[in-house]
């Protein structure tokens, strides 16, 4: 079936009613969620009817979760092993064949979750966009399918052969994507929930009443995902000391770090917060480590940001990216942390990016747009007849991939590298099986 190309001169014509979108995400961490939430609710007010997809669920064997929980703890025991892997698969620009055979065992589960109703379909997870690459690269997802790009800096496996546009919030990724190979980028701009917002005196006062802060102190809100992950105790602890301003830290999911942050003092620790909005009303910046979709949201919220002590991989080159375009300072030093926390919160740098984050927010036609003035009325899926996979099969390919994997995208290069059995068995396997 033809692929539909988009024109980089496109813009919407009016509200679409009546049709149907696709968005795959994928719950490694909460922020490729998150933007798949806000483009469902712009989707949704234009008229669309929404199916949300987790790609980790799409993947054979129940492997998802095993990925998403071996990333996790990469990134809490072994960041410095992260880094070098992050890295590693950087220069190599593409997927190991034991992840190559993984997300071919997708496929037919992935097409299955685009249906045949659909009118496109959006990806917020790079392996996905693979997946769907692939599917419409061969003709058989006959709709749009474009990549929303969650980070600011983008690693080559956001770039996927056969996407009709990948969606950029600022001219940095952009050109990062175009360089790689990427077809159709477009600068849309960010999406963020409605409710992240500039606040006036009033709000903020009432924000800080209501989490219990101080009225007049300088506040800094420290987070660090929804996993609570990286040095977090010593960059509260910086912060305190820096005097600049007092700590309001936000650990996620994260129970054991929020406990410990109390045993050492802190006054004001949170874990999961369902009211960011409001708690960023009441703080005067934001000190990121991750550069995701939280730090989006501080833009939309006139917050100023900074990135300080971040995790490896996608953590730095997000801030180095944030820093490139003037969004959020990038504060590599301790000794940098005081001066550089004061003039966000009453100097004129806070000034200077207050205004960069909210003119961020308003570019227009926006990524929910673009996505849905490209939309096809009638959609057709073809299909492709597989060969079946035997009870036994199933369990050696799943072993092998389990043992083969590790957190995939990541690892796929060492284990490309490697040379060994099981991921030369796990990449047969698969491949001749559609798990």
């Amino acid at each position: 079936m033809p692929r539909c190309d988009i024109p980089d001169d496109l813009r919407p014509i009016g509200p679409p009613r009546g049709g149907r979108i696709t968005i795959v995400s994928a719950s490694v961490g909460a922020g490729h969620d998150g933007a798949a939430d806000a483009l469902a609710l712009r989707l949704e007010a234009d008229g669309f009817l929404v199916d949300r997809h987790d790609f980790l669920d799409l993947l054979p064997a129940r492997l998802g979760r095993l990925l998403a929980g071996v990333y996790h703890r990469l990134l809490t025991s072994a960041p410095s092993g992260y880094q070098r892997i992050y890295a590693a698969t950087e220069r190599s620009g593409s997927p190991g064949p034991v992840v190559r055979a993984l997300l071919r065992g997708a496929e037919r589960r992935t097409l299955r979750a685009v249906g045949a109703r659909s009118q496109a379909v959006v990806s917020t997870y790079p392996l996905a966009s693979q997946v769907l690459g692939a599917l419409r690269r061969d003709g058989r997802l006959g709709v749009p399918a474009f990549t929303y790009l969650t980070d600011f800096s983008v690693h080559p496996l956001w770039v996927a052969p056969g996407i009709d546009a990948h969606l950029a919030a600022h001219p940095v990724p952009a050109e990062q994507a175009a360089a790689l190979g990427a077809a159709g980028v477009r600068v849309t701009g960010p999406v963020t929930g409605p409710r992240f917002a500039a606040a006036d005196e009033a709000e903020r006062r009432d924000a800080r009443d209501l989490f219990g802060l101080p009225q007049d102190a300088p506040l800094a809100l420290l987070v660090a995902g929804s996993w609570g992950v990286g040095p977090v105790r010593e960059s509260a602890a910086e912060i305190r000391d820096s005097a600049a301003a007092e700590p309001v830290i936000v650990c996620g999911r994260n129970t054991a770090l929020a406990e410990r942050l109390r045993a050492d003092g802190f006054r004001y620790v949170h874990e999961w917060i369902g009211d960011m909005p409001r708690l960023m009303h009441a703080c005067d910046v934001l000190v990121q480590n991750a550069g995701g979709l939280t730090s989006l949201e501080a833009f939309a919220g006139g917050l100023p940001v900074a990135s300080y002590r971040c995790i490896p991989g996608h953590g730095q080159t997000n801030a180095a990216a944030l820093d490139e375009a003037g969004l959020a300072v990038w504060i590599r030093t301790p000794q940098d942390l005081t001066p550089v926390l004061s003039d966000l919160v009453k100097g004129p740098l806070g000034e200077r990016q207050r205004a960069a984050g909210l003119a961020l927010m308003s570019p227009d036609p926006g990524p929910a747009a673009v996505i849905a003035a490209a939309a096809l009325p009638q959609p057709q899926v073809g299909r492709r007849r597989h060969l079946a996979v035997s009870r036994g099969k199933l369990a050696a390919a799943t072993l092998t991939a389990a043992l083969s994997l590790g957190v995939g995208a990541p690892l796929a290069h060492a284990y490309a590298s490697d040379g060994g059995r099981l991921p030369r068995l796990a990449h047969s396997l698969v491949e001749r099986c559609e798990l």
